[in-house]
């Protein structure tokens, strides 16, 4: 069993193969925490890791005590798990175990999006229940462990049992304890267009956090870090994972304390934050996921990875290879009309596209971004037969068709404005904020999600799409609602995202077999909240392929390949103005869900032919790209960060595709070489070159090879010949496709 308790100890044990996290029920009631690692043998007595017996309260003042959900005013000076404001005003809380069940599977947390099983035998969960006899409060503490993956996940709920109303004020979704602060946090961060670059920084006495406070997770910073020691790298080392499951403010924080012991929480951001909980009312935190590893970060990516992508994705997309799109923004702007858009998609459709997605500027009168959010009809002086009438037009040439929203956006120059300014968020008494011409929809109110639901499933259901684009271009200034009373407007952050999700939910239920991308401003919201509705994300604005690498880097920490969307954009580049070879372009975007952004009528004939290439290419691959392991092999965030290098690899070991990226050509370099990793020793390669090429490094990889050779020798990356070197120029990418020649038990190796 995954799970045991041990009565005389009063000890739970979490454990499969690769994980253990105990605790146990300390003399006073309180529930601490032992252990969070690699796995120990399931049949060992752990209760003397507690360090000793902890009989009162004040034997926490000078000494620290590991707990599961620490709170304060009871000694434990450190950050606290949970904060809950009672009727006189006191804030002390001493959380008691009562009682504990075990039970198969996993259950879902009303109104979040959380990891899921398919079959009970998949995960188990312990639920105990403590309880605050004073604040009247039940406190029900749902730890899920995976039978064979390295996470636990952890979620909270709050009921309150007695007749007086109590105020939370901070209700985290995970604490962990940890007995030494020898760590290197490493964090995702960054700003519009160049989101999730990878920052580390040693731990030092004292508290260090990122969060956000802007209504959504942000371009700023990701709800994921990783504590790591400093001489872990991807493929050896420890390191634990925290990542939470929602879209919202979230706090990520990590003390150390006098010490040298370091508590890690994780949840949404108590700033600005409160929930008036009344009798008998419930509270649920959004769900943590939590893993080990002492094999490198490449074990917690690899984690991470398959659990969203197999256990929190969801729906007919989940699994199915996702299309390849073309999109118009960058080829048109606002400036179309239904010929053109059949223009574009006719050509698109003979480079072998697979779907045409209509972005901005459809409905209402929106000529720029000063108009028309939130009157989603059709422009008739741009399409006389609407969505409806170009969807059809484009699906008659044999490509799927998509369309580009931002419900939870309004102009105040819209109809919907007109009819309802009160939807707006902002405070009645000071002016309204815009950003890009836009002001924010209350999702937190019923009927403004019930009137979006409604003129989407509209759309939707007169339409032939087949996709959509969900984007939200600005964060949320002077949060208020006028339908909170005054004493709950710290509910607001939070009913809004209950408020998103429901939207997505409702949509995604009745138009299952409609492929959601989401969006915001770019990469503003790539959180795992979403991947249960939307399981890809537009992973940035900038499109750049030099830019992308850091980008495609960071976010790959954490989340799959498949929720990537990737695209290959017009140079000079929208964003950087670089310009970069076709080829570089597309290298870059394999490793993501493919897709273009540009005009295909306004190439050449052979940059037409070269894109051609590419998407049978990728075809060819999709599955390998999409669904493979990805194995990051040289960091742009290392050394100069001229090089970046990664590969993806078939389950089986069969199959892999490698890129190497070079940012800045050097002069009679010298050979080098790139050593692979995930690959069967055993097993012989044929490996090929893409783009092929007549220089030396194209033909000494070309051929056969072995597995041990490629993973303990490498491929050749750079030839000792000067001509190769100044042919080559700046902004370089090769791929390197590896198939097995025979299976690995047949292999002389």
């Amino acid at each position: 069993m995954p799970i045991s308790y041990d009565d005389t100890s009063r000890t739970f044990h979490l454990r499969n193969e690769k994980i253990s996290y105990v605790m146990r029920v300390l003399e006073n009631g309180t529930l601490g925490h032992l252990y969070f690692g690699g796995s120990l043998a399931e049949s060992g007595s752990y209760g003397h890791l507690s360090g000793g017996e902890y009989l009162g309260l004040s034997n926490r003042l000078g000494e620290p005590i590991a707990l599961e959900y620490p709170t304060p005013g009871i000694g434990d000076f450190r950050v606290p798990g949970l904060i809950v404001e009672q009727p006189d005003g006191s804030t002390a809380l001493d959380p008691r175990f009562v009682s504990h069940r075990v039970f198969g599977g996993k259950s879902a947390i009303p109104g979040l999006p959380s990891t899921y099983v398919q079959g009970y035998e998949e995960a188990e969960t312990l639920e105990i229940l403590l309880v605050d006899t004073p604040a009247n409060l039940e406190i029900r503490v749902f730890f899920a462990i995976y039978a064979d993956r390295p996470v636990v996940t952890r979620s909270v709920r709050f009921r309150n049992v007695g007749s007086d109303a109590v105020q939370i004020r901070c209700a985290m979704s995970a604490t962990l304890d940890l007995p030494d602060s020898d760590w290197e946090m490493l964090h995702l961060s960054g700003a519009w267009a160049r989101e999730r670059h990878v920052r580390t920084r040693r731990l030092e006495a004292g508290s260090q956090a990122i969060g956000s406070l802007r209504g959504a997770s942000g371009h700023q910073h990701n709800p994921f870090l990783i504590l790591k020691r400093a001489q872990t790298t991807e493929e050896s080392g420890e390191a634990y994972g925290l990542s939470l499951v929602y879209s919202g403010n979230f706090l990520a924080e990590v003390e150390v304390d006098e010490f040298e012991t370091t508590r890690l929480r994780i949840g949404i951001n108590p700033e600005g934050f409160s929930w008036q909980l009344d009798p008998s009312a419930e509270f649920c935190t959004p769900e943590a996921v939590l893993t080990y590893s002492e094999s490198g970060i490449g074990t917690l990516s690899d984690a991470y990875h398959s659990l969203y992508r197999d256990r929190l994705a969801r729906g007919v997309w989940r699994d199915a290879p996702r299309p390849i799109v073309i999109n118009n923004w960058e080829a048109t702007y606002f400036d179309f009309d239904d010929a053109r858009l059949v223009e574009i998609a006719t050509a698109a459709r003979d480079l072998g596209v697979e779907m045409f997605v209509l972005d901005d500027g459809w409905f209402g009168q929106r000529d720029s971004d000063a108009t028309s959010l939130g009157d989603w009809t059709a422009n008739k002086a741009k399409l006389p037969s609407g969505v409806e009438g170009v969807a059809r037009r484009i699906e008659a040439l044999g490509l799927r068709f998509g369309i580009w929203i931002e419900p939870e956006m309004v102009s105040q120059r819209s109809q919907l404005f007109a009819d309802h300014a009160d939807w707006a968020v902002g405070v009645p008494s000071r002016p309204h904020t815009e950003g890009r011409n836009q002001l924010v929809l209350d999702m937190s109110r019923r009927e403004v999600v019930d009137h979006l639901f409604g003129v989407l499933s509209d759309l939707l259901g007169r339409a032939p799409i087949s996709y959509v684009k969900w984007d939200m271009n600005r964060n949320i200034t002077e949060p208020f609602s006028p339908s909170l009373p005054a004493r709950r407007q710290g509910e607001f952050f939070h009913r809004y995202i209950l408020g998103t999700y429901d939207l997505y939910e409702r949509l995604t239920r009745a138009f299952p077999q409609v492929l959601f991308e989401s969006c915001a401003g770019g990469g503003g919201r790539f959180d795992p909240g979403l991947l249960p509705f939307a399981p890809q994300a537009w992973t940035s604005d900038d499109t750049d392929a030099v830019e992308r690498l850091k980008i495609q880097w960071g976010t790959s920490l954490c989340y799959p390949v498949s929720s990537m969307a990737a695209h290959v954009s017009a140079v000079p580049n929208h964003q950087t103005g670089r310009t970069t070879p076709l080829a570089t372009r597309a290298a870059v975007a394999f490793f993501g869900v493919l897709g273009y952004e540009l005009d295909p009528g306004a190439l050449n004939d052979e940059e037409r032919k070269a894109v051609a290439d590419q998407i049978s290419y990728y075809k060819a691959r999709r599955e390998l790209f999409q669904r493979g392991r990805l194995v990051r092999l040289r960091s742009p965030f290392e050394g100069d960060g001229n090089e970046t290098a990664w590969m993806t690899v078939s389950d089986d070991s069969r199959r892999a595709v490698v890129g190497h990226y070079r940012v800045l050509n050097r002069p009679h370099r010298g050979p080098a070489r790139l050593r692979l990793r995930g690959l069967d020793a055993k097993a012989t390669y044929r490996v090929s070159v893409w783009p092929t090429g007549d220089d030396r490094v194209s033909k000494a990889n070309t051929g056969i090879r072995g597995g041990d050779e490629l993973m303990r020798i490498g491929l050749l990356i750079a030839s000792d010949d000067p001509l190769d070197s100044r042919l080559a120029g700046d902004f370089t990418a090769r791929l390197f496709d590896l198939v097995a020649e025979e299976p690995a038990s047949q292999s002389s190796r």
